[in-house]
């Protein structure tokens, strides 16, 4: 007799894969509907998927961005990558790179973009248990936006950097810091004073002061890090360079010197290294090799403008976690093929 007869009929098993997949029952009621075992069902179905009854695909753009993530997550060996695209309405935002000027709308909605799958990230991650040190800028300002304020978790927020009086406050990490605490309901440690001051003396003494010091102390505990990419290339959308916090004669030698991003208010050569300038000596804030040390660091970047930017910061690992919008992810593949072949 041929084995055939044994199995369960073609109809049987279309049917199960029905019910389960497209009703979306429950397969102990499907086991009732079909007259078999709870464990019939489960073999039935998994029956289907073997013989391409039925069979899964996914659409682009999501498969676009999933395959993007793959391949940036190998090429600079990240933990983990997150495209922002805007797949609910099944479109990815269209920036050309050799475009001079983008749209503030554009721009914005890739900010905007970046910062909801920011926090989701973030929210996903985090613990009690957990420090989190946050940087200035408009993308954590639009994340804590869409932070989920019914997930509570008492862990502990720090700014990684004084304050930046000359940009807008809510922008500023201390008004970050304060936001983010209250949304988690966790506490909050704060750097009261600017994150450059007028000389190294100053910045030694004011090191010294007691509330400052401890946060100083606290940066070797920190756990999680969300920061942006301040960008030195050459529309230098940093806002270091925007809002006076380097006067025109500082920025013109950082960028002589090769500097073509700041993180955290340390700046990024082209290798992915910390460029060191007495600027670093009137900092205060997180060093660069505490920074680093840090085991989760997320970096919230969006717009093709940081494409040489965020792949010095790839190069030199200052991320391990990259959440991107899908034309920046791409453009920073593209340069770092053309960058190899030319080598």
């Amino acid at each position: 007799m041929e084995p055939e007869i044994y199995n369960q009929s073609s109809s049987l098993t279309v049917r199960a894969a029905y019910l389960y997949y497209i009703e979306d029952l429950p397969q102990s009621e499907i086991a009732s509907i079909l007259k078999v075992s709870v464990p019939t069902v489960s073999r039935l179905i998994m029956h289907a998927k073997e013989e391409k009854i039925i069979e899964f695909v996914i659409k682009n753009p999501y498969l676009d961005s999933l395959e993007l993530e793959q391949k940036l997550k190998k090429t600079f060996n990240l933990k983990d990558v997150v495209i922002a695209s805007d797949l609910a309405n099944q479109r990815i935002p269209n920036v050309k790179k050799s475009s001079k000027r983008i749209s503030e709308a554009e721009i914005d909605e890739e900010k905007r973009l970046v910062a909801i799958e920011g926090a989701k990230y973030v929210q996903r991650i985090i613990s009690k248990d957990d420090k989190l040190g946050i940087t200035f800028g408009k993308t954590m300002y639009y994340m804590i936006h869409y932070l989920n304020p019914c997930k509570k978790i008492k862990a502990k927020f720090i700014t990684l950097h004084g304050s930046i009086a000359a940009v807008d406050y809510k922008l500023d990490v201390i008004s970050l810091v304060h936001r983010m605490s209250m949304a988690f309901g966790g506490e909050s440690k704060i750097i009261t004073t600017e994150g450059l001051v007028s000389n190294k003396e100053l910045a030694d003494a004011l090191k010294k002061e007691k509330n400052i010091e401890m946060v100083l102390k606290s940066y070797d505990k920190v756990t999680i890090a969300v920061s942006g990419v301040g960008s030195f290339c050459e529309r230098r959308t940093s806002l270091l360079c925007k809002n006076d916090f380097l006067n025109k004669e500082e920025i013109a030698t950082l960028v002589k010197e090769d500097v073509v991003a700041d993180v955290a208010l340390s700046f990024i050569n082209s290798k992915g290294e910390e460029h060191h300038t007495e600027i670093n000596d009137r900092t205060i804030g997180i060093k660069f090799d505490q920074f680093m040390k840090i085991p989760t660091r997320i970096g919230m970047v969006s717009g093709v403008n940081k494409t040489q930017s965020l792949l010095a910061c790839l190069k030199g690992g200052l991320f391990n976690v990259l959440i991107a919008d899908y034309n920046l992810g791409k453009a920073v593949l593209e340069l770092h093929e053309a960058e190899n072949q030319v080598g």
